[in-house]
């Protein structure tokens, strides 16, 4: 009889699933390197409580993750969804110290993926960075699952011998307790677009990589939860605070591949209250900057995944932050104050300027896009111009919202400190031989039709594409026509600046005078995708002042010491920071002033909508009339064909 129940015990407990297990995610996304709490800077008070107003920084992290770990009982998990790097001044040393990694390894991640700021500084630059963290032995695991080497060029060479020496693998397993979880790793499609430097690397396509890692993972190694580690993103609706399902990558991935039970997101900045739900996948996203973490308990039932409990934290002065990783990120601001802003005579914390107003960034024309637009031109026109030759001057400034990237606010004490400043406007590298951090300042000249094709990325290539499309200008103002038909939008141009005025631009083809105009390097790549993406219809060629076409838009960088052999780059984040210094002090407290110009926008952009039929034609080039004639031809077919309708009624 005892045997006889122990066979039917045994019989019982196959048959059935195993029993619930719980388990608890903690996520972040889009850190860049923010190790500081914001803004400003100077505000922050880690080691103390309830006052100041910065919010995120990394010390707060670990004491969340620190918390929920000891509250928990059972497997916790400690996962990022990449673009950890690029943000903050702590980044201009990642290539040699990896501090990013060095930190996340610390602060107990487990998992993480590479968003595609993780190859602003070029795959062999990406490479140097987790060799740096191997070096010193703080190195998280890392999946990348779509990730393809170039089998034609040597420029991913050292980057593919990273992933050989499995520093970086495709996928990995993790047990926790009873638990075998499989993890991998995805850059998506719009992240796979705006990472022009991760050439010669590229992407796998998502939904199939999903696919063959999912069989992997459930049938070869037996795991019993599947997680993506996602730099796609969800997103949402302009205006208004509701989820895109259309336009989210990882919404429609978790409905074209089965077998995932989380998505955890990234990419898109976006702050969300609760995780999504598709059939049984869960998706969840931690906003950016360290502003907010994700806290998801679940419950593993034998049959799948259960959402038991979730909390969006939001990282502020209620949370103390961990000493430990408060020290190592003060000794790591001495190492850059040394090795990288004391040959500038600076430090992280040198006052620039004062301000009595914030400066902010939205999709619209902003104080601080003016400010950072007027930069890029006032900063040339004083490096590489000639008073005695008009011709050698900017005429324009161009810079995108994708590349600022945060406020600087009044705070505390008005101050604009240089962590805050480069905050705004820290990506990219150089072209140089050392590949020296920030983005290179290029001129080209251009025709004035060609000023306004560049002027229509905003009227009609920003509401198509997003945000990051959005320019702010400095040199010109103009007005557009919102009704208007797309790449014909921009209606009267003017250029010149407040000080001095402006006088109309005629922008017609047969205006053939050049102009300079000035923008960063990873601005002017996009000039070629504008022109495919649009047909050819805003093909910009960008030119040498005797009008031929530049082969190389890296021979175009602006040269600020022409004595020197090769080009010695004008850094953008740079000549920010110069500009700011050179104000005036107008209070005579030695503190330079931000001027009251920039106390709003200027109004260099103007959206003047109109349905009368003589603005919607005025002035209009071959799109505008090729869409009036397609109009009036579909008009006049259906008038032909209500004619004949109605004539059949009425016999």
């Amino acid at each position: 009889m005892k045997k006889y129940i122990v066979l039917c015990c045994i019989i019982v407990a196959c048959a059935m699933p195993l029993s619930a297990q719980d388990l608890t995610i903690i996520q972040t996304t889009d850190l860049h390197s923010h190790f500081l709490g914001f803004s400003p800077n100077i505000d922050y008070t880690p080691d103390t409580i309830n006052d100041d107003t910065t919010v995120g920084g990394w010390a707060r992290i670990a004491t969340v993750i620190n918390d929920v770990k000891k509250s928990r009982k059972h497997p916790v998990l400690v996962l990022d969804s990449g673009d950890f790097l690029m943000g903050s001044f702590f980044h201009l040393l990642c290539r040699e110290e990896a501090f990013e990694l060095r930190l996340m390894k610390k602060m107990g991640y487990d998992v993480i993926t590479l968003g595609n700021h993780e190859f602003d500084l070029y795959p062999d630059g990406l490479a140097r960075i987790i060799r740096a963290a191997q070096k010193y032995n703080a190195l998280p695991a890392i999946v990348a699952s779509n990730i393809v080497f170039s089998a034609d060029s040597t420029d991913d060479d050292s980057l593919e011998k990273v992933f050989e020496d499995e520093l970086v693998k495709p996928y990995t397993v993790i047990t926790k307790g009873t638990l075998k979880i499989g993890f991998f790793g995805l850059i998506g499609k719009d992240a796979a677009e705006v990472a022009p430097f991760a050439s010669p690397v590229t992407f796998a396509d998502q939904v199939q990589t999903a696919t063959q890692m999912v069989d992997i993972l459930r049938n070869k190694e037996k795991v019993n939860i599947v997680i993506c580690i996602s730099h796609s993103g969800i997103r949402k609706y302009k205006d208004k605070d509701e989820i895109e399902a259309g336009k989210s990558e990882d919404i429609q991935l978790a409905k074209a591949v089965k077998g995932i039970d989380v998505i955890i997101s990234g990419h898109t900045h976006v702050k969300i209250s609760q995780p999504i739900l598709v059939d049984n996948t869960i998706i969840t996203q931690s906003y950016e900057y360290g502003k907010q973490v994700a806290v998801l308990d679940l419950t593993y039932t034998g049959r799948g995944v259960l959402l038991k409990d979730y909390k969006y934290i939001d990282i502020n002065d209620s949370i103390k932050g961990d000493p430990a990783i408060t020290a190592l990120i003060n000794q790591f601001a001495q190492v850059v104050n040394k090795r990288v802003l004391s040959p500038l005579k600076l430090k992280w914390d040198s006052v620039l300027a004062k301000t009595t107003f914030d400066l902010v960034i939205k999709e619209e024309e902003t104080n601080l896009g003016n400010l950072i637009a007027d930069s890029i031109r006032w900063y040339i026109n004083k490096v590489d111009s000639d008073p005695k030759d008009p011709d050698s001057k900017v005429v324009m400034g161009v810079i995108s919202n994708g590349v600022i990237r945060d406020n600087i606010v009044v705070g505390k004490t008005g101050k604009v400190v240089l962590s805050d400043a480069f905050a705004a406007i820290p990506l990219g590298i150089g072209m140089d031989e050392k590949k020296t951090m920030g983005y290179p300042l290029i001129t080209c000249y251009l025709y004035a039709s060609e000023i306004k094709k560049a002027l229509e990325i905003l009227t009609s290539i920003y509401p198509l594409k997003g945000s990051d499309y959005f320019i702010q200008i400095s040199g010109v103002k103009f007005t557009y026509n919102p009704n208007r038909i797309l790449f014909d939008r921009v209606t009267e141009i003017w250029i010149g600046d407040e000080q001095n005025g402006y006088a109309k631009l005629d922008y017609s083809d047969t205006n053939k005078k050049l102009y300079r105009v000035a923008a960063d390097i990873y601005n002017a790549t996009f000039l070629k995708i504008i022109g495919n993406f649009t047909w050819h219809i805003l093909d910009i060629v960008p030119k040498w002042r005797d009008g031929t076409p530049i082969e190389k838009l890296t021979e175009a960088r602006v040269d600020a010491d022409k004595r020197k052999a090769g080009i010695q780059e004008l850094k953008e984040w740079q000549g920010v920071i110069e500009y700011i210094r050179s104000f005036k002090d107008e209070d005579g407290d030695g503190i330079a002033d931000v001027p009251a110009m920039y106390k709003a926008p200027l109004g260099r952009i103007v959206a003047e909508a109109s349905l009368n039929p003589y603005n919607l034609l005025k002035r209009g080039t071959k799109v505008t009339w090729i869409g009036f004639f397609i109009f009036i031809f579909v008009l006049a077919i259906v008038t032909v064909i209500v004619v004949a309708v109605v004539k059949k009624v009425r016999r």
